[in-house]
């Protein structure tokens, strides 16, 4: 059973309203989507020696009905005037700069909000997709009539062929299961506004992708998963332990502050977070 805070924190009152935003949006949606127009939803900062390869990944799609949202976060390091040169080439690659830095979850809500497509996707620039991920995840969406889905994927440091684990995932989750398991992968996630509704991220600066998985799954009954990998994620070897400590401790701020849940079920949530965490890493492809 799920139980809020009695003394509301500022993320708390972050999530509450983008949550609110969310039921709003689903009641009363008024937009009208392009029909089979894919929004794929991508922030930058500070990714000039990847973004390229990121932005070849769409391109080489074999489902060519999409658009993509880059917000650049005021990087410092030639990003936006790659962004500039690319967008010239490609009518479809659409830039937005800002004028400050406000983290990844308000760039992809700047997305969202200038999105056009009844179906919208995610993918950071420093990951890859592989070329069949649109065109697979679209027909397994369409064939069931699901509304939010997602996929397995790959790990990888430098190349996409020097995988280190495969990331498995289940054929649905609810939210109780998510909260136990944040096994739902933000550059694999595919959503249809038309069934969703329109939604933004809560602006948090870390797992602002798991609090809008969440707090979707409060509305939908399921996210189902997509059992092939058709993602890439991008670790770095130097970062790797410094980020799982970073993450536990975003877990439990998302847990006590966005979701509310009283210390007793957060701790029992947490830990089972954990245990899945630490089974993911031991899954090593052979």
């Amino acid at each position: 059973m799920r139980m809020k805070l009695t003394n509301v924190s500022i993320n708390n009152l972050r999530c509450a309203k983008n949550i609110a935003h969310f039921k709003k949006d689903r009641c009363f949606m008024s937009q009208v989507y392009q029909e089979n127009l894919v929004s794929v939803i991508m922030p930058t900062y500070n990714s000039s020696s990847v973004l390229e390869a990121s932005i070849a990944s769409i391109q080489k799609q074999g489902y060519q009905n999409w658009e993509l949202l880059v917000v650049d976060d005021c990087s410092k390091d030639g990003t936006q005037e790659i962004l500039r040169q690319l967008a010239k080439r490609d009518m479809r690659i659409r830039p937005f700069f800002q004028t400050e830095n406000r983290g990844s979850g308000f760039a992809r809500n700047k997305g969202l909000s200038k999105a056009r497509g009844r179906f919208v996707a995610f993918l950071d620039s420093d990951d890859l997709w592989h070329p069949d991920k649109l065109e697979e995840q679209l027909a397994f969406m369409k064939t069931h009539g699901y509304g939010f889905t997602f996929t397995a994927y790959h790990v990888f440091e430098e190349q996409p062929t020097a995988i280190k684990r495969t990331v498995r995932v289940p054929r649905k989750i609810n939210y109780q299961q998510l909260l136990k398991n944040t096994i739902i992968g933000c550059l694999t996630v595919m959503i249809d506004r038309e069934k969703v509704g329109d939604f933004r991220m809560p602006l948090l600066r870390a797992r602002q992708d798991t609090a809008t998985w969440l707090s979707i799954l409060k509305e939908q009954d399921y996210a189902y998963g997509l059992t092939e990998p058709l993602a890439y994620y991008r670790v770095s070897a130097t970062s790797l332990s410094s980020n799982k400590w970073r993450m536990l401790k975003k877990n439990w701020q998302m847990y006590r502050e966005c979701e509310g849940l009283n210390i007793v079920y957060a701790s029992y949530v947490f830990s089972c977070y954990v245990c899945n965490a630490l089974w993911k890493r031991r899954r090593q492809i052979g």
